[in-house]
């Protein structure tokens, strides 16, 4: 894949920033939901984009295979998984996500693998929102390898 390419998450956030003329706030002001709300869409726009990849195939059918991946018991098993692969800064991102205090609960989902999905997507908005999709590429895909070796 080539490196322009490979880097283009990085790369629309800073065309979107631009074309809007969107002000880089902190990071670190931002609630935990708000980077939940954000990482939940870059999540599921990375999923999407994997699943149209590897095979083009009638809408009903990429829908089924995303979720596989996105839904709350996914990005649970995904994130214990992937805990010990995180460093400290990323820990406190997904620890400040997976205590929020939702207005919402999951329908199909328990509390804790609700909580844990809600870290994870926050954690997926921090790496967006700072650029680090590279770093954000790597866990995805090491969650997706992780879920696929389950089926």
């Amino acid at each position: 894949m080539e490196e322009s390419i490979k880097n283009s998450g990085a790369g629309m956030l800073a065309s979107i920033e631009e074309t809007f003329a969107c002000e880089r706030a902190d990071i670190k002001t931002f609630s935990p939901l708000t980077l939940a709300y954000i990482g939940d869409a870059v999540y599921d726009l990375v999923i999407r984009s994997v699943i149209v990849e590897r095979a083009n195939r009638p809408a009903h059918q990429l829908h089924k295979s995303a979720v596989k991946y996105v839904n709350a018991g996914a990005q649970s098993a995904m994130i214990q998984a992937l805990l010990g692969e995180l460093n400290e800064e990323e820990e406190g991102f997904y620890r400040r996500g997976k205590n929020a205090k939702p207005a919402t609960t999951a329908k199909n989902a328990s509390l804790a693998d609700y909580h844990r999905a809600t870290g994870f997507e926050a954690l997926m908005g921090y790496l967006y929102l700072t650029g680090q999709t590279d770093r954000m590429m790597y866990l995805v895909q090491k969650g997706i390898e992780l879920i696929d070796m389950e089926i």
